[in-house]
């Protein structure tokens, strides 16, 4: 059965056939369109498309599928295709709930998403899975669920707020909207055999449900092979062109990303543009993406012009959120092209050039037209236990953020150096001189402090490092977003804006700040699990903006910073992270010392 679609493929089935002959007449009639035909690769001139029972029934001449109760679409030569589909998306990194979210992006052409909600499953586990998943109940957006694989990401390395195991994995695959396997990040867990991460993904090659992946390394021969020989089935993390065409050679989906901070589709598309290739194992996602973003450029149609704007056809785009991705998680029988049987979500384009979208149909019923929603909805209000997370045993006052020494001679320390619009990082090994036998921050050298406060448990957990990159001059910055734990991450200059800064995200149940010279600059309250706000995207996006502007205010240019910042604890990405047991080497997966012997 199918609970993406209006009506189950074998109950109308005679149905649509009836339609398709003229014996009855159609729900809806497309005219006059020009189809983008993502079966064949080719546009077919001043064709109709005769919808029923929320699918496609006739593609071609559909004059006689009309009676006077038809409505019919004159689409004056526009061009169709059909809905977008984002292969990978986490619609907490959106900072908006699943309805918020659906607002922003189905005028934009987006009528499906594959949602990894590993966020909120960091802090609470599958009942915030569940709170999603009745979320998204409240809009027509299709939200195919992919259940978070590693909880926490790097198991021994972090705490977070739960954990996942192969039984939790099993029982979540009955979930009715869960269609596979969130992002496997641990594939050191996969490559040298452990047999929970192997369960874990046996649990959903069990129910023949789909794996994604996550493998973010350079590595392509032996390790690869491995990763792929668990029948994971795509990956998001590809950052070079030949990463991405290693997988697609392989079998696996290419799944290039152009999100809010991580911008890969420059080097990644190198893969296509730069090669004679079949693209059918290439797929367009965002991954991440600020309410900002999705009100100042969109959501896949904006993507899809980035593409073209790298040298990918126009039509091979389309086809990288259409039929690939459908193809990919195996659903093509249902969506991702516009032919008979397949449900009828289709997107009107102006033209090839602006490809502005005007017009969405989801399931047969026209949703949204000129950027404006056509469906009514009621909000999904999350529970309690959702919005009260901020767990933090200590009180945290200036003196929690000093570094001791035992001497106030030089010293080396490892740092942790960030790069602009980049998922990774690189370990520097820089000489510091102590003052009063405490390492500080150093503005001259970049470089920052930074702390880990465990908060979802009350342990009293932390840990401090020092990292470089941002071009801070004075302040601090906190979040509890931080990928992928989430716990309570500060960075600053002085001890004091730090805890200012921390303080304030306690008080506001998390979210995001930046703070100079003990006043708060900038504020995203973020009270849903510390992650999400229900506030709507248009609100969210002034605050996202005043928080950037913010940024560059204490003197931070980088794109999306606060993105960059949230990796600053993520575990499963090279080189040298900080979680909040400490400095992990993610190249060996071992602790190290903030100070080099």
């Amino acid at each position: 059965m199918s609970v993406f679609s209006k009506n189950n493929l074998w109950e109308v089935t005679r149905l649509l056939s009836s339609v398709a002959q003229g014996t009855t007449p159609a729900d809806m009639v497309i005219t006059n369109a020009n189809l983008i035909n993502v079966c064949t690769h080719e546009i077919i001139e001043n064709t109709d498309v005769a919808i029923a029972a929320g699918r496609i029934a006739l593609v071609g001449d559909a004059s006689h599928c009309i009676s006077e109760n038809t409505i019919i679409i004159d689409a004056k030569g526009e061009y169709i295709a059909p809905g977008f589909l984002d292969g990978h998306i986490h619609v907490e990194s959106s900072m908006l709930s699943v309805t918020e979210y659906a607002k922003a992006v189905i005028p934009h052409g987006t009528v499906g998403i594959y949602m990894d909600p590993h966020e909120i499953c960091n802090v609470l586990g599958l009942d915030g899975v569940k709170c999603m998943i009745e979320d998204s109940k409240h809009v027509p957006l299709k939200t195919m669920v992919t259940i978070p694989s590693c909880v926490p990401a790097v198991p021994g390395f972090e705490d977070s707020g739960a954990s996942i195991t192969s039984m939790d994995v099993a029982e979540a695959m009955n979930y009715e909207t869960v269609i596979g396997l969130g992002e496997m990040m641990n594939f050191p867990g996969i490559i040298f055999s452990n047999e929970e991460t192997h369960k874990i993904v046996g649990e959903t090659l069990k129910v023949n449900k789909i794996v994604t992946g996550h493998y973010s390394i350079n590595e392509t021969g032996k390790g690869l092979n491995a990763y792929i020989d668990a029948g994971i089935r795509c990956c998001h993390e590809s950052t070079t062109a030949e990463d991405a065409l290693a997988k697609m050679r392989l079998g696996m989906y290419a799944q290039i990303r152009e999100g809010s901070a991580w911008h890969d589709l420059h080097d990644v598309s190198k893969a296509i543009t730069d090669h004679t290739i079949d693209t059918r194992f290439a797929c367009l996602v965002s991954d991440d993406t600020h309410p900002n973003t999705l009100i100042s450029q969109g959501h896949l149609d904006h993507i899809i012009k980035r593409a073209v704007n790298e040298g990918i056809d126009v039509i091979t785009a389309i086809q990288m959120v259409t039929i690939n991705t459908a193809q990919c998680f195996k659903m093509d029988d249902e969506m991702g092209s516009i032919s008979p049987s397949k449900s009828a979500d289709i997107v009107f384009l102006n033209n090839l050039e602006d490809l502005k979208v005007t017009k969405v149909i989801i399931n047969g019923d026209l949703v949204a037209e000129n950027g404006e929603i056509l469906f009514n909805y009621e909000p999904y209000i999350y529970p309690d236990f959702a919005t009260n997370t901020m767990k933090i045993k200590n009180k945290i006052d200036k003196d929690s953020f000093k570094i001791s020494t035992l001497s106030n001679n030089k010293i080396k320390i490892r740092t942790i150096e960030v790069i602009p619009a980049r998922v990774g990082t690189y370990e520097r090994i820089l000489e510091v001189d102590p003052e009063n036998s405490s390492i500080n921050a150093d503005v001259s050298q970049d470089l920052l402090k930074a702390f880990v406060f465990e908060r979802h448990h009350e342990t009293g957990i932390f840990s401090c490092g020092i990292v470089k990159g941002f071009g801070i001059k004075n302040g601090a910055m906190a979040s509890t977003v931080a990928h992928d734990a989430h716990n309570l991450l500060v960075i600053g200059t002085n001890d004091e804006d730090m805890s200012l800064a921390a303080n304030t995200l306690i008080n506001s149940k998390g979210g995001m700040v930046v703070v100079s010279s003990g006043k708060i600059l900038g504020l995203v309250e973020l009270p849903i699990a510390g992650l999400m706000s229900d506030k709507t995207a248009q609100e969210m996006s002034v605050a996202v903006e005043l928080l950037e502007e913010s940024w560059k205010e204490i003197g931070c240019t980088m794109p999306s910073p606060f993105m960059t910042m949230a990796l600053i604890p993520l575990a499963c990405l090279p080189e040298l992270r900080l979680t909040d047991r400490g400095l992990v080497d993610c190249n060996t997966f071992n602790f190290v010392d903030l100070f080099v012997k």
